[in-house]
């Protein structure tokens, strides 16, 4: 089973020079790791990836290497699993001025931060505008800052609704609806939680995020304003909040959502715990992928939809459906915040032309169809949701796609990570949350954030 791609985050910095001082110690490795061109041999083409979907990513270097026809040669080369690994290296290698990073697989909430710090390339017109066609809006969002391109969107990913039929047979269309559902269930002692991402961490500034945007409001504009505490932001925060603060005191809530990430509430959901969940197109996956690498379908349920412990012919993946992400407001789509993976150009690579050239051919459609078929993660070429191939293996595309248009993206700003940091801490845990006064302590706090130095710790 594939685990869900990890909301990204980070920690607070100590800015650029303290940055320097620890990648200066690896100036002479990174000069040692060479010039990127094997001896005799065409330009070789380093492209730095995740650790998750490198099986993909491989495949596709190989076959951009093989379209290269002997002009260069594109080879994978592995980050760290976490996040915060992925971000320190890539930052440590560019300030050490390394030459053999090319091409480097970026999260979404990273472009500002990289651009400002000048280790990402902006791209050309002529190539931005090949990035631009038939690329889907939300995710070519995440890759423009300041009225550039400065990273291709690779894949993308979304939260949707995922529900019990045989428990709601019509599904909530907006969070109201969804928490009435939940309580009238729990007042019949069926399953009725609602699992949503409620720890301390990148989930929750997601959550957050998505409902402000949803309700018609914004955290900072891309120039750097703080909106959150201004009109009509303000009203959507506490909005949001006031969201949150429902869900986690409803007669309906799971006790564990104040440390829940995405994997529990896909437990939750797999055990016959769970009626609803805002979650990945992973537990779809996870659902019908046998033990031990998935749930197997779930536990076996009994005629009213409650757990049974023993086998009586049905399971919860018989009743396991999908729609798309609740509303905030009636008849509006909710904006569900999009993460993904972004192509940059190195500023530090000597082969930033055929680099720009490798980009397009490592994000083409044969290759996002792979990183979806066998990655699971969605597209970001708008194409391929009409592509058969891609309905099949993704029943939920519809649902995937719906949301993807109506998608927000979080604050692209330099100092984001800290931005999130004080989100989660603040919003945590979200039954104690005060809506009128934490938006408040929020704006504050986020401006503080967005006016320090710090960029990578």
């Amino acid at each position: 089973m594939r685990e869900p791609l990890d909301p990204r985050r980070g920690r607070p910095g100590g800015g650029r020079r303290r940055l320097a001082l620890a990648g200066g110690a690896l100036l002479a490795a990174a000069m040692i790791a060479g010039c990127g061109t094997e001896a005799g041999g065409p330009p070789v083409l380093n492209f730095y990836t995740p650790a998750d979907g490198a099986t993909q990513y491989a495949a596709a270097a190989e076959a951009c290497t093989a379209a290269a026809g002997g002009r260069y040669t594109v080879v994978q080369q592995t980050l760290p699993k976490d996040a915060d690994g992925q971000r320190l290296q890539l930052a440590r290698r560019l300030v050490a001025g390394d030459p053999a990073v090319d091409i480097i697989g970026i999260d979404v909430t990273w472009t500002a931060e990289f651009a400002e710090a000048g280790w990402i390339e902006r791209f050309p017109p002529d190539i931005a505008a090949q990035v631009t066609e038939g690329t889907l809006e939300g995710p070519l969002e995440t890759g423009s800052y300041q009225g550039g391109v400065w990273a291709a969107p690779l894949n993308t990913n979304t939260q949707i609704l995922w529900y019990r039929k045989d428990l709601s047979p019509t599904p909530p269309a907006t969070w109201d609806e969804m928490i009435r559902a939940s309580e009238d269930l729990a007042a019949r002692g069926l399953p009725s939680y609602i699992e949503v991402q409620g720890a301390q961490y990148e989930g929750l500034t997601v959550w957050f995020n998505t409902l402000i945007n949803s309700a018609g409001g914004q955290i900072v504009s891309e120039n750097g304003e703080v909106l959150i505490g201004q009109e009509p932001s303000r009203s959507a925060a506490v909005r949001a909040a006031s969201i949150m603060q429902r869900v986690a005191t409803s007669s309906a809530a799971d006790p564990s959502l104040s440390v829940a990430k995405e994997n529990d509430g896909r437990l939750a959901m797999e055990a016959g715990q769970a009626a609803f969940q805002v979650n990945y197109p992973f537990v779809y996956a996870s659902i019908n992928t046998p033990p031990p690498d998935g749930g197997g379908g779930g536990t076996f349920i009994d005629e009213q939809g409650r757990p049974a412990g023993t086998d009586t012919g049905r399971q919860v993946i018989d009743e396991f459906a999908w729609a798309p992400y609740p509303a905030v407001e009636a008849g509006t789509p909710a904006k569900v915040t999009i993460g993904g993976l972004n192509l940059g150009v190195s500023t530090t690579s000597l082969h930033k032309d055929l680099a720009f050239e490798a980009v397009q051919c490592l994000r083409n459609r044969e290759n996002q169809l792979r990183n979806a078929v066998e990655g699971g993660v969605p597209p970001t070429l708008e194409a391929l949701y009409s592509d058969p191939a891609f309905q099949a293996e993704y029943p939920a595309w519809e649902a995937i796609k719906t949301s993807l248009d109506n998608a927000s993206v979080r604050p692209k700003t330099p100092a984001y990570q800290s931005i999130s940091i004080v989100i989660s801490d603040l919003l945590n845990p979200p039954a104690q949350i005060d809506p009128e006064a934490v938006v408040g302590t929020l704006a504050e706090q986020v401006a503080r954030a967005e006016n320090s130095e710090g960029l990578v710790p």
